[in-house]
């Protein structure tokens, strides 16, 4: 049982380590200020494909509640999370942006009864600062609406969890992953269309193996094995997990892009792990302690 469990957190685990690889992919192989045009295509050909393939449909009430759930997990997370990428320092959005456990957690506590452990909130607190340290620069400015719109990422994509795991689907994992991904890619499309105009009229074979790359791991299997995990674990340990993607974002800075890796974000990605590994920790049960039986006597009357 623990082996089993142990594999489904690594599996779901490779979902924020995969988007981790997206500042690379963008950075070097996607044309330039085009973030919601890549997003678009994270989403929609992805989801399209799903569907094609699953040949499933939603039904009854779960049309609007896909509606719901695409517009939370990814099409106006992504909007909300090109405006703070595009108005704060990349350190300052991801820290605002790793508080996301933390409303998990409280979401979670409220909507699906999960228990609110101290354990939790000390993991929770401690995420923020070791993303903090791991990504955040002494220079760093602040601005309101980028601040209010990483803010406000964070709370979508955390209700778009909660939600996910309290509405539990009967169709498909694929299917419903498909579905989540049609209908944000078609809510992000005219926005993308109108901030950034029509698509370029030509493309690299670098752009299209970038494309390519968000639309088949990006997204087909990374929100595939993130939804999975949804479904079998709660949605506070899925949720730190999501720790990871500035880890290796950072990894993979240093080691191709030759970025430099200081002292206080080597620190900074230990405290995540760390943080990590123990919200990952099931709470220990105390068992009874076990009352004997009250002995009877035969054939003695007091």
């Amino acid at each position: 049982m623990l082996r089993n469990r142990t594999g489904v957190v690594l599996l779901t685990a490779l979902t924020p380590a995969i988007w981790g690889t997206t500042y690379l992919v963008t950075t070097e192989l996607l044309p330039p200020d085009r973030p919601l045009l890549a997003a678009v295509i994270r989403a929609l050909p992805a989801g399209i494909v799903l569907v094609a393939i699953t040949r499933r449909l939603p039904q009854g009430i779960w049309w609007w509640r896909v509606l719901v759930l695409g517009a939370l997990n990814i099409g106006v997370f992504f909007a909300l999370l090109f405006v703070g990428a595009y108005r704060l320092p990349g350190g300052v959005a991801a820290t605002v942006g790793a508080i996301q456990p933390l409303l998990v957690a409280l979401l979670s506590a409220g909507l699906l009864h999960e228990r609110l452990t101290p354990r939790t909130m000390i993991a929770a607190v401690a995420g923020v600062a070791g993303v903090g340290l791991l990504v955040l620069r002494a220079d760093a400015r602040l601005d309101a609406i980028g601040v209010a719109a990483a803010l406000g990422g964070a709370a979508v994509m955390a209700a778009g969890v909660v939600l996910s795991k309290r509405w539990q689907s009967p169709a498909p994992l694929l299917a419903m992953t498909g579905w989540q991904l049609v209908a944000g890619g078609l809510l992000l499309l005219p926005v993308a269309l109108a901030v950034e105009g029509p698509p370029p009229a030509t493309l690299t074979t670098a752009n299209v193996a970038g494309y390519a790359y968000l639309a088949i791991i990006g997204s087909a299997l990374a929100y595939a094995l993130w939804f999975r995990g949804l479904r079998l674990l709660s949605a506070t340990k899925v949720t730190f997990l999501g720790l990871l993607s500035p880890v290796v974002a950072t990894v993979l800075g240093w080691v191709v892009l030759g970025q430099q890796l200081t002292a206080a974000q080597a620190l900074g990605a230990l405290v995540v792990l760390a943080a990590l590994v123990a919200a990952q920790l099931q709470p220990t049960r105390t068992r009874p302690v076990p009352v004997p039986a009250p002995r009877v006597l035969i054939g003695k009357e007091s």
